[in-house]
């Protein structure tokens, strides 16, 4: 086997957590912390052939929506061979808030449950 068939083979076969580790390369850069431990991606679904991201931003009216979506894209385009497109879909359902943030990052902000 090649190494480029090898390296695709590699890229095919991501599970979840490896997906969620690409997304931790992700900054929101209002805040400076990574999407996943924000508690901003939802769902990861991988299937043979496909990818489906849910994801939300922190609230609908995010000026850096567009740019984090893009940033998402940019990520996974390393990871994923060429024939997997994914599909990322911004939801807002639950509304994002704060518990959702993964213990260091709340931590990191202050923010502790009463």
């Amino acid at each position: 086997m090649t190494k480029e068939a090898a390296a695709a083979s590699d890229r095919s076969a991501l599970d979840e957590e490896q997906v969620r580790d690409v997304l931790r390369q992700v900054i929101d850069p209002e805040v400076g912390r990574d999407i996943v431990s924000l508690g901003l991606v939802y769902r990861v679904e991988v299937a043979p052939g496909s990818l489906v991201i849910e994801m939300t931003m922190t609230s609908p009216a995010c000026p850096m929506g567009d740019m984090i979506v893009d940033d998402v894209h940019a990520a996974l385009a390393r990871v994923l061979p060429d024939t997997i497109g994914p599909d990322i879909r911004l939801v807002w359902e639950p509304p994002w808030n704060p518990s959702m943030m993964d213990e260091a990052t709340k931590q990191h902000f202050g923010w502790t449950p009463e």
